[in-house]
């Protein structure tokens, strides 16, 4: 397929390029010749696909940088969004997440971890509901837990569920962190939370994120559970090159 392909694209640019000066017999011989090539040094093709997709690779990954450059303020500095940490922290880490995600529960003892012994940690947490309604109902309680001044002792607790995450389980840990339940219901529907998770849907896709976990770190986008020790190096190489 790319053989044929390769062929015709090449002989006909050379072909095209000359036309009016070419007889018939000279194009047939012309592409004759190119097929003739090909057939015998198939790797033209290999690498010129390869060189292809590398460069559309790079220009995404460009395009990336350049729209996380400009989404900065939306991702570190949105006054809706929870902080954690360090509020006036040298180094902001992003955490896109679902109450759902197996991973992001992995990830929270990392978490954890570094902003107990790194106190320039400014963590920014973007609910990002995507695997279920139980995560919808979570993200939403979450952030009217905000309200109440709880925020992060409300959502560590979410992470720390078993299982699935249900509307029950969501109102029962609400009760255990002392929360005020009927106003979390209440806030809950608030359109201030609404439109903040359709505001972190869209800065996601903006970004091509679609999984969870998912962090940002300046010019970065890790997907997956990072790795402790990987994400110390990387915060003590933005130190050292700041």
């Amino acid at each position: 397929m790319w053989l044929c392909v390769g062929v015709f694209c090449f002989g006909s640019a050379v072909i095209a390029s000359a036309e009016e000066s070419l007889s018939s017999s000279q194009r047939s011989e012309i592409e004759q010749l190119i097929e003739e090539y090909l057939i015998s040094h198939p790797e033209v093709i290999l690498e010129s696909v390869q060189n292809y997709r590398e460069r559309q690779e790079t220009e995404r990954i460009e395009r990336g940088v350049s729209e996380l450059k400009a989404r900065m303020v939306d991702l570190e500095r949105d006054p809706e969004t929870p902080v954690a940490g360090n509020p006036d922290g040298d180094i902001t880490l992003v955490e896109f997440f679902d109450y759902n995600c197996g991973y992001c529960k992995i990830a929270l003892t990392t978490i954890r971890e570094l902003l107990e012994e790194d106190p320039g940690v400014r963590l920014v947490l973007k609910e990002f509901p995507i695997l279920s309604e139980g995560s919808e109902y979570a993200a939403r309680a979450a952030l009217a837990a905000g309200v109440q001044g709880r925020y992060f002792e409300f959502h560590s607790s979410l992470m720390e569920i078993r299982g699935q995450i249900s509307e029950q389980a969501v109102l029962e840990v609400a009760a255990q962190v002392g929360l005020d339940v009927a106003k979390l219901k209440k806030d809950m529907e608030a359109e201030s939370i609404i439109s903040q998770l359709e505001s972190n849907r869209e800065l996601a896709r903006s970004l091509n994120i679609n999984g969870t976990p998912t962090f940002v770190i300046r010019d970065q986008i890790i997907p997956g559970a990072v790795d402790a020790k990987a994400l110390r190096e990387l915060i003590r190489e933005i130190r050292i090159n700041d």
